[in-house]
């Protein structure tokens, strides 16, 4: 685990680039989270009072009662927190400026929501010509779903993810965490990255317009291609995998053990090492197509002989062997892996205190988990710890030209 002081290689990409981030929850705040970590200064814009949501969820109710909720923590370290009214005539003066200073603005809300408040894209862009604005929303800025609220587990319904989730028993099931919302914010940093890019080469300003719905479909590549291509239904089928057997995840003496084995090699070698050499003769599992059409009774013959160990002991001995194998592992010992350890995935931040009692004291760090791209051999690591509510307000305002005195005139006419 890592401290922004031990960084062996920072990266800094974005270093220099200024994102104004209007997000909420979780896909939005992701987005920004993955530009924060490639070194951009990503200030928060939150409303004053109450801020992002996330700040009172998670599953530390202390935390939560200090808008330090866990779920804010998970994607807020390394921003800056500015609480900005744009109800008020003073809160859209001080947005207006901090537009100016701006690279890139993001925002979730529903599509129209900032136009009504007198920031569409084409006003933003006549503030700052230059300016990346990204709007990630559940059905995108247009078609006929535009209007509605959407949730993570809406669109997983919606997109067909669910449908191929889950077992013929079980009937249609949600991933157990919220994969759509982290598909749309790995979009929408992705085209953010992209469009900078552009704006170097052209100079020109670009309007991005980011769907969960189409992202999450995206994201299914080959079930939503073989009904394309070929007319075929995803069938939910558990843990097994539908483009080869024995590919899924396999009972042992003690734990589960996930075994990829998709070519014939593999299979000839885990046969071998599982003392099953028979199984490679048999008629119906000894080419890909006959395994997949017997991938049951192929199932109960490899755990009657991974029946001999552990998981722990058939992971060491397979995967010496190049056989595609890992155990299934709970978060806390996912953590704890040797090779998350190795790449620095976990860091240490800094906690700040918000003069409350509270499970995190004022000299405490809290831990956060950065993201798995490492630049030049250095591990991207949060800057900061995650901002209190307004933490940054007086200061970013001075750096984008404010005295003292109008940060108070704005203050009294309720713009902060």
């Amino acid at each position: 685990m890592t401290s922004p002081t031990s960084l062996p290689g920072d990266s800094n990409l974005l270093g220099g680039v200024r994102v104004l981030d209007l997000t909420n929850v979780l896909a939005g705040p992701f987005a920004s989270y993955q530009l924060s970590l490639l070194g951009a200064d990503v200030i928060k814009v939150e409303t004053p009072g109450t801020g992002d949501l996330a700040r009172q969820l998670g599953a530390d109710p202390a935390l939560n009662a200090q808008k330090m909720g866990a779920s804010f923590i998970a994607q807020n370290a390394g921003k800056r927190s500015i609480t900005v009214n744009l109800k008020t005539a003073a809160g859209k003066e001080a947005f207006t400026a901090l537009v100016k200073s701006a690279d890139v603005l993001v925002e979730n809300f529903r599509p129209g929501v900032l136009a009504r408040l007198g920031f569409s894209g084409e006003q933003l862009l006549a503030i700052q010509p230059t300016l990346v604005y990204c709007a990630v929303s559940g059905f995108g800025a247009t078609g006929p779903l535009r209007d509605r609220p959407a949730y993570d587990q809406i669109i997983q319904g919606l997109s067909g993810m669910m449908s191929s989730t889950g077992t013929g028993h079980t009937g249609p099931m949600r991933a157990g965490y919220p994969l759509a919302d982290t598909l749309g914010g790995t979009a929408a940093a992705f085209a953010i990255s992209a469009a900078l890019y552009h704006r170097a080469r052209t100079g020109a300003g670009v309007v991005i317009d980011i769907s969960m719905l189409e992202t999450a479909m995206t994201s299914m590549g080959w079930v939503v291609s073989n009904y394309l291509v070929a007319g075929k239904e995803p069938v939910p089928m558990g843990n097994e995998n539908f483009t080869a057997a024995p590919s899924g995840t396999f009972r042992t003496r003690e734990g589960l053990l996930n075994i990829a084995a998709n070519e014939q090699s593999q299979f000839e070698t885990l046969c071998r090492l599982l003392r099953a050499e028979h199984l490679a003769g048999d008629a119906r599992f000894s080419e890909r197509e006959p395994r997949k059409r017997n991938r049951d009774a192929l199932r109960d013959e490899l755990e009657a002989a991974l029946a001999e160990d552990t998981a722990e002991n058939w992971e060491r001995v397979l995967s010496a062997a190049g056989v595609p194998v890992g155990q299934v592992l709970p978060v806390a010992r996912a953590l704890e892996h040797e090779q998350i350890r190795h790449r620095d995935l976990v860091h240490h931040v800094p906690f700040p205190s918000t003069g409350d009692e509270g499970s995190v004291a004022e000299s405490d760090v809290v831990a956060v988990i950065g993201h798995g791209i490492h630049v030049n051999g250095g591990t991207s690591v949060p800057r900061t710890g995650p901002p209190r509510l307004g933490q940054h307000t007086d200061e970013v305002l001075v750096e984008v030209g404010f005295t003292a005195a109008d940060i108070l005139r704005l203050r009294n006419e309720g713009g902060l």
